[in-house]
């Protein structure tokens, strides 16, 4: 027995040192958050209140989701993510699965407390209520908890600390929660200048910013747009963001559209090659260009297209649902997705999910004959999109297709085209039998559920089970491809670093300058010499609607931030002591309806205009090729607009022209103007020395140009029609098909053109993208 005793301590030795170590190291992130980083693997991320556990497997660690004690398949980090989402499927509840294919409506960080976007706090809004901006809201905890959702769109954040905590809140409760599935996050573009349009409400915030996707366009440079991708996927995942909503590859062939901006113009050569570039930035993480910790999916939209909407109306209301085709040129509406997004340079392949618009593809439907919105139509999710082109990643309904119209086609709410007259839940239902995986901008499950028993009843309970499984298994890749079942949650002073870091900032702001148009260059009177005294008039914004149909009233103000201007020139109020005057406008923008029009009796419809002066349509369409709303105004069987007159925007731009040319004399006279869409140049060009077209840059980067510390070198995205005239008679489907405006340097407007100091600009981007110019 002595012996024995005597042994045991040579015994214990010689166990332990046969013991293997660990092959990776622990640490707290936090109070509560640990973080395991392995030498050769994932890091993982857990929350020591979720009540996970780490299994560890030869040798290896793994988060236990279910908690099960069990390495379960899906969780199981070797394994290729397919593989995986479908072990998963196949343990979910139907109330589980409704849950993944639910995507929340916009949640501001913290929340507002009114309008689209608020939430209370303990019922309280948030500047009543004793809480941190970065605690969920009643709202959230009720649709992740109990309706399962886990796809939810971030919109304004306070800051990213706030985003990182708020993300790493809602990651710790709901990794508590059944099968641990974590949340994906996505947004609408972040880092443009342009942050009040509803589609791009994330806009803002300490972040690297660039022109906006139009502004990309302009640079004619792929490899700008690749790059952006690859530094806005950094600032995303640092801000917990997992999806984007993005990019907009619709082809703009309509020039009145309000979305132009948003797209990479109408071109299919340029349009298909920036959105490989975007797509692959965004989901290649790093040099590999392949699935990692950087990598964010997206979301490419709309197929097949939303920029063919009838005299240029957008489908975000009633009065502008039908997308029509009188060049029948449909199939070029495909190229950018097809040729672009869905067949990548990178291993990821394609993007990862797809949103069909609102629009109804007015008599594209040649095997089922349904006129009816995108997400809703079975030829074009299930027949064309998945059979014909073999898209195998998500669709996504845009936002709020399945709820209620408003009371007028002009007022702000649901979107069910075409299916008008069905119920919430048998829209969910037509949207599943399309081929829909997900519903945009719905957090209610209830509907969803209805919808499964539809399916059961009409196909039986195992023909529904498959298919909504095959749903989920799509959704669920593209969580597992991202790493969020491995790692959701964040380092706050990491992503501090990250997000608008200087590299960052400066890459965004070349961007730019490359985008940066310059039109007109009479007698070479750019670049002026810093140290001048410029006259920058005020900007009047007459009274209006906004986006969503609420009044706003007339201002003036100073068009820019004056002491960005003052760090290269004098600026005084007046013109007399100028050496040379600035004006700064907006490109003209209406949306083609009056209430006040229909109320008096006219069917409601007017006339977009591009130009500053007022514009009465005499050389439209006699009769609309859609018309229709059988709930808010089944009577109106005509949208022609021929004989009314529309106001822009913008038309007090044209008096503040001619007051400063004026006052000017013989002085020169530079217009910059902010672009949204193509506008008619005739009413003010020869007023005018010099013109600067942006599409969405900071005030800095124009006066980099003026001063002449850069050259331009952007080109025309789009055509710049010679007259309202050629508007009204280009096809809505068809590219190119304006007669450009010519200046009075004898320059046409047309697409690729742009000027640099020494003059028209013909380089290899010109000679690979440009055109025969119109006749």
């Amino acid at each position: 027995m002595s012996a024995l005793k005597t042994c045991l301590p040579v015994l214990t030795l010689l166990i332990a040192s046969c013991t293997p170590e660990k092959q990776w190291t622990e640490k707290a992130v936090g109070d509560s958050v640990r973080i395991i980083d392995l030498p050769e693997g994932p890091t993982l991320g857990y929350s020591m209140g979720s009540g996970v556990q780490i299994l560890e497997r030869d040798r290896l660690p793994f988060k236990d989701l279910n908690k099960n004690g069990s390495l379960d398949p899906y969780e199981d980090w070797r394994r290729p993510a397919g593989e995986r989402a479908r072990d998963l499927a196949s343990r979910l509840s139907q109330e589980e699965i409704a849950g993944l294919m639910l995507y929340s409506r916009h949640q501001a960080i913290p929340a507002d407390t009114a309008g689209y976007r608020a939430g209370t706090y303990g019922g309280k809004p948030f500047h009543e209520a004793d809480t941190v901006p970065y605690a969920l809201t009643d709202q959230q905890r009720a649709f992740l908890e109990e309706d399962h959702l886990r796809h939810v769109l971030i919109t304004s954040v306070e800051s990213p600390e706030v985003a990182v905590r708020w993300n790493n809140a809602m990651q710790a409760l709901v990794e508590g929660m059944g099968h641990g599935i974590p949340a994906n996050n996505s947004s609408d573009p972040r880092n443009g200048a342009r942050s009040d349009a509803e589609y791009n409400a994330g806009s803002g915030g300490a972040i690297s910013l660039w022109p906006e996707e139009i502004g990309l366009a302009a640079t004619f440079d792929p490899e700008i747009t690749f790059r952006f991708g690859a530094i806005a996927s950094q600032e995303y995942r640092a801000l917990g963001i997992t999806t984007a909503l993005s990019p907009q590859v619709d082809l703009a062939t309509d020039p009145r559209w309000n979305r132009f901006y948003g797209t990479f113009g109408g071109d299919p050569r340029l349009a298909t090659d920036m959105a490989r570039a975007y797509v692959d930035g965004f989901q290649g993480s790093g040099t590999a260009l392949d699935w990692g910790p950087q990598s964010v999916n997206a979301m490419v939209k709309h197929w097949p297209g939303g920029g063919s909407g009838e005299g240029g109306r957008d489908a975000h209301f009633a009065y502008g649902k039908f997308a029509v085709y009188p060049g029948g040129n449909f199939q070029e509406h495909l190229k950018p997705f097809v040729d672009g997004a869905f067949r990548l340079e990178g291993k990821t392949g394609a993007a990862s999910a797809v949103m069909p618009y609102y629009t109804i593809s007015l008599g594209q439907d040649t095997l089922y004959g349904e006129d009816v919105g995108n997400g809703f139509s079975k030829y074009m999710v299930t027949d064309l999109l998945r059979n014909t082109y073999g898209y195998q990643g998500v669709v996504c309904t845009d936002w709020l297709i399945t709820g209620d119209e408003g009371p007028r086609p002009d007022v702000f709410a649901g979107k069910p085209w075409g299916v008008e007259t069905l119920s919430v839940a048998e829209r969910h239902y037509k949207a599943l039998e399309a081929g829909a995986d997900q519903f945009g901008g719905n957090n209610d499950a209830g509907p969803v559920l209805e919808a499964f028993r539809m399916l059961a009843d009409a196909y039986g309970d195992e023909a529904m089970r498959s298919r909504i499984e095959a749903s989920a298994i799509r959704l669920l890749t593209n969580i597992f491809q991202v790493g969020l079942f491995e790692n959701p949650y964040l380092d706050p002073e990491a992503s501090r670093a990250i997000v608008g870091q200087p590299d960052f900032m400066e890459a965004g702001f070349q961007a730019q300058l490359k985008s940066i148009v310059m039109l007109k260059n009479g007698n070479g009177v750019l670049p002026i010499a810093g140290g001048k005294t410029a006259y920058i008039p005020k900007r009047t914004i007459p009274a209006g609607v906004n986006f969503f149909g609420q009044p706003t009233p007339e201002r003036e103000e100073f068009p820019v931030e004056r002491s960005l201007v003052e760090k290269h020139y004098r600026v005084t109020d007046q013109p007399g002591e100028a050496d040379f005057a600035i004006v700064f406008i907006k490109s003209p923008v209406s949306n083609g309806y009056s209430r006040a029009d229909r109320e008096a009796g006219g069917n409601g419809y007017i006339p977009i205009s591009l130009q500053l002066p007022d514009y009465t349509a005499t050389t439209s369409r006699e009769r609309s090729l859609g018309a229709g709303d059988p709930v808010t105004d089944p009577e109106v069987a005509d949208r022609s607009y021929r004989g009314k007159t529309s106001r822009s925007s913008s038309y007090p731009d044209l008096r503040t022209l001619q007051e400063t040319r004026k006052a000017m004399g013989d002085k020169p006279v530079i217009l910059v103007v902010t672009a949204t869409n193509p506008m008619v140049f005739s009413d003010i060009e020869h007023g005018v020395d010099a013109i600067l077209l942006d599409f969405g840059v900071q005030v800095g980067a124009l006066m980099e140009i003026v001063s002449g510390a850069s050259e331009p070198s952007g080109l025309l995205p789009m055509q710049m029609p010679a007259d309202m005239a050629t508007v009204e008679q280009q096809l809505e489907d068809v590219p190119h098909d304006m007669v450009p405006y010519v200046d009075t340097d004898g320059n046409p407007y047309d697409f690729a053109f742009g000027l640099n100091w020494k003059g028209v600009i013909k380089d290899e981007r010109v000679a690979k993208y440009g055109r025969t110019p119109t006749k």
